[in-house]
């Protein structure tokens, strides 16, 4: 239990020799190096579920989730550390909130980048449906999309037969007609086109003859057709429209399992919606709080220092902060005097050098000097 507290004592920043000495204080700094060790623990995970989806498929993906998660949660753990350990409780109040506020926004921020992965393995299951009806949906669009302009490149064949359909459907209609005119007169009903005489006469003998040249004519309109719509056809597959369909179950369920993180993250936001464009309000608040859950667990640290009053420890690392300033203060003075000093005897040697050099020189030109010219 001991190895632990020192081991969450290291997690706070706090100095172990001194805090050894004041039990009343260790207790604080254990909770706020465990609360430092778990984000960075969070964080670890958090960065490596990101890693394994923009790696899924390779064979190294867990490798690289692994090693990922373990330099993310490190990095987090080193930053929430000096965040929280360079909170200075001698400050004023005011002061130590504005020391504070950037290292708020910036475990904001933090809290935010750890909770996004968490957030998406929580809603895992959401996010695959929603993905499912993207991908149904994007493939819908684009066979749309391709068949109108397959329809515009071949405008003037689809006009074509579309005019020949129109024209034997009307030929059906009119020969469907005229076969109960012709059976009208046959059995003898009135109408105002039928004699009433039952029996074949010249008037059906006449109505039938037309029907035979009117269905020769639908069925060469109908081959017309059958010729036009192959056309199409072969166009069609020419220009992969055939090959374009929609996704089946098994492939939508595939397509969501090996879904990349931009998508699942985009899905995550569209949680927040439903299908038809209106707001999920159930969903949005449960997104929302989980984030704002992991925003303020990675701010607690921070605000336990802020909310804790100045205790031992706090004053002896002031104490010992003021000593080491003074002790340096003093070192420097020392290497100034020193250096002053030996400034001092280097100028007095140079310049007992320097007379003594000019000295000799000028003992020598006696020496050399001419006295019986000088007259």
């Amino acid at each position: 239990m001991d190895k632990l507290n020192r081991f969450f004592w290291f997690c706070s920043g706090a100095h172990i020799p001194t805090l050894e000495k004041y039990p009343s204080e260790q207790n604080k700094y254990t909770g706020i190096g465990a609360t430092i060790f778990f984000t960075g623990l969070f964080a670890a995970l958090s960065g490596g579920y990101a890693m394994y989806f923009v790696f899924k498929g390779d064979d190294l993906a867990v490798i690289f989730a692994i090693i990922f998660g373990f330099l993310w949660g490190a990095a987090i753990f080193n930053m929430d550390r000096y965040i929280v350990s360079s909170i200075n409780k001698s400050a004023s109040t005011n002061k130590q909130l504005l020391q504070a506020t950037p290292r708020i926004l910036l475990a904001i921020m933090i809290g935010m980048v750890i909770s996004r992965p968490i957030e998406l393995k929580i809603f895992d299951k959401e996010i695959k449906e929603r993905l499912k009806v993207s991908y149904l949906n994007g493939q819908r669009a684009k066979i749309d999309t391709l068949n109108k302009a397959f329809e515009k490149k071949y405008q003037v064949e689809f006009g074509r037969l579309n005019q020949q359909k129109a024209t034997r459907d009307s030929l059906e209609k009119g020969i469907k007609s005229d076969r109960q005119k012709l059976n009208f007169e046959i059995f003898g009903n009135k109408t105002t086109e039928t004699s009433g005489v039952m029996g074949y006469g010249p008037y059906a003998k006449r109505k039938e003859a037309e029907i035979a040249q009117r269905t020769a004519e639908l069925d060469s309109l109908k081959a017309n057709i059958n010729k036009s719509e192959a056309f199409v056809d072969k166009r069609k597959e020419f220009d992969g429209l055939f090959t374009e369909k929609l996704y089946t179950k098994k492939q939508l369920d595939s397509l969501a399992n090996i879904a990349g993180f931009a998508d699942r993250n985009w899905a995550l936001g569209q949680l927040k919606f439903n299908v038809d464009g209106s707001r999920d309000n159930n969903t949005a608040i449960a997104v929302t709080f989980i984030g704002l859950l992991f925003i303020f667990f990675e701010c607690l640290p921070v605000f336990v220092k802020l909310m804790s009053a100045r205790g031992p420890y706090d004053y002896a690392i002031a104490d010992g902060d003021e000593v080491s300033i003074y002790h340096s203060k003093k070192d420097k003075d020392f290497h100034f005097e020193v250096a002053d000093n030996i400034h001092e005897t280097r100028v007095d040697s140079e310049s007992s050098k320097r007379k003594e050099i000019i000295k000799g020189k000028a003992y020598r030109d006696l020496e050399k000097y001419d006295w019986d010219n000088e007259s």
